[in-house]
């Protein structure tokens, strides 16, 4: 009697369950959602076709030309891993300046930049709505005119004769009795370097930070003091930094782009390429020198993926500090 009841159950559970669909099943639905949604993709084509021009196509062609010989007049030679195997271990400029360089600019002006831009915009959204926007403004700006700041701030600023402002003024407080040589001594220019980029690192990062904060819900700050939260601190480490964590995690991406492709500050503030017995020699810097002074194309091509792999691990990483599953 048992054995006819199972028997019967289990054939009733195969007249029910739905047979998978093949192959051909799946490629005819996912066709027809495809078409379904034909009108969504016109929206979408503009963006689709300006990445795979501009970022999918540039990155394939480097890391194929990082494999090759290539000066840009002949063609492409295949040589495999020898740009790499090169690359760590027989290119002395980049392992003793321009790999050391980098990281100590980016461990300064990367994670730097990032908490003033953040302290900044918390301090700029404690203030009144009529002075906060004018007040965020001031610290937008010099990250659009950078490249003019340089020429009549910076450099006057930093020049190494006496009417140089910084040396004029520290000679007559008594600080200094020789005028430095800011940007053309090897022993100031990577600190001068930092200092100009931490100045005009209150971009676009620094706006996303400002309206996270000033989007977070106030009743969560009500209900932290009743709670028990009595310090500001608190309430930034436990409700600030967690209800804005997209802000946080768009902020740090920016930080991390425009930390690693910084190069050109070294040498517009020396005035020479390479910098001073390569005393701001960066990555970007050493991609620049063999692509476009050098011409050996390939060889530039391999330092540019590296340069990516840093920039991908980097990024990784401030996706486990403030990204979630729903985002991966």
């Amino acid at each position: 009697m048992l054995s006819n009841q199972a028997s019967t159950a289990g054939a009733i559970r195969e007249r029910v369950a739905p047979s998978k669909p093949t192959v051909t099943e799946k490629i005819k639905r996912l066709l027809s959602e495809i078409w379904a949604y034909r009108l969504s993709y016109l929206f979408i084509a503009p963006f689709t076709l300006c990445f795979l021009a501009f970022i999918v196509i540039p990155v394939v062609a480097a890391i194929g030309l990082s494999f090759t010989y290539f000066n840009a007049i002949e063609p492409p030679r295949f040589i495999g891993w020898t740009n790499y195997q090169n690359l760590i271990s027989q290119d002395l400029t980049f392992l003793k300046y321009a790999l050391p360089n980098t990281f100590k600019f980016a461990i300064i002006v990367g994670p730097g930049g990032y908490i003033a831009a953040f302290i900044l915009a918390w301090l700029i959204s404690q203030l009144p709505n009529a002075s906060r926007k004018w007040l965020a403004l001031a610290m937008y700006v010099p990250s659009l005119t950078a490249g003019i700041a340089m020429s009549i701030v910076w450099l006057p600023l930093l020049t190494g004769d006496r009417i140089g402002y910084l040396n004029s003024t520290l000679l007559e407080l008594g600080i200094i009795d020789v005028p430095k040589l800011w940007v053309t001594d090897k022993a100031y220019l990577m600190n001068s370097m930092i200092v100009v980029t931490l100045w005009s690192s209150m971009g676009v990062g620094f706006l996303a930070m400002l309206a996270g904060i000033l989007n977070v819900n106030q009743e969560l700050y009500e209900a932290g003091r009743i709670d028990g939260m009595s310090s500001r601190l608190q309430e930034i480490w436990y409700i600030t930094v967690p209800s804005m964590k997209p802000q946080m995690l768009f902020g740090a991406v920016m930080a991390i782009v425009s930390t690693f492709k910084a190069g050109a500050i070294g040498v517009e503030l020396s005035g020479t390429n390479p910098t001073p017995q390569y005393a701001g020699h960066l990555i970007i810097n050493h991609i620049d020198d063999y692509g476009f002074i050098r011409f050996e194309m390939g060889y530039a091509a391999a330092i540019s993926v590296f340069l990516l792999v840093l920039m991908y691990l980097s990024n990784r990483f401030c996706w486990g500090l403030f990204g979630s599953k729903e985002d991966e």
